[in-house]
């Protein structure tokens, strides 16, 4: 007999099943993950203007920050000049 009748390739053999249950969607990921940050943070929604918008993803990227690490930022340091952050 050749080796070739004898081989069992990878893709003859059966799959392992997930042992972990069924993978989440992608969707399923990003709720499980607001969900988690929900805990620690709050949500924020407001509206600027195009142009400032623009120029703080260019300032974020420059720096390699997140949008809501910018921001953060600049309440934190709006606080500690008024006195009401310690």
């Amino acid at each position: 007999m050749s080796q070739v009748e004898n081989a069992v390739t990878s893709s003859s053999k059966e799959k392992r099943s997930y042992r972990k249950g069924n993978p989440l969607t992608a969707s399923e990921k990003q709720l499980a993950a607001v969900a988690r940050k929900r805990i620690t943070h709050k949500e924020v929604k407001v509206f600027i203007r195009n142009p400032l918008k623009d120029r703080m993803i260019a300032l974020c990227d420059q720096e390699g920050i997140t949008q809501a690490q910018f921001i953060e930022k600049l309440i934190e340091r709006e606080l500690s000049e008024q006195g009401l952050l310690k």
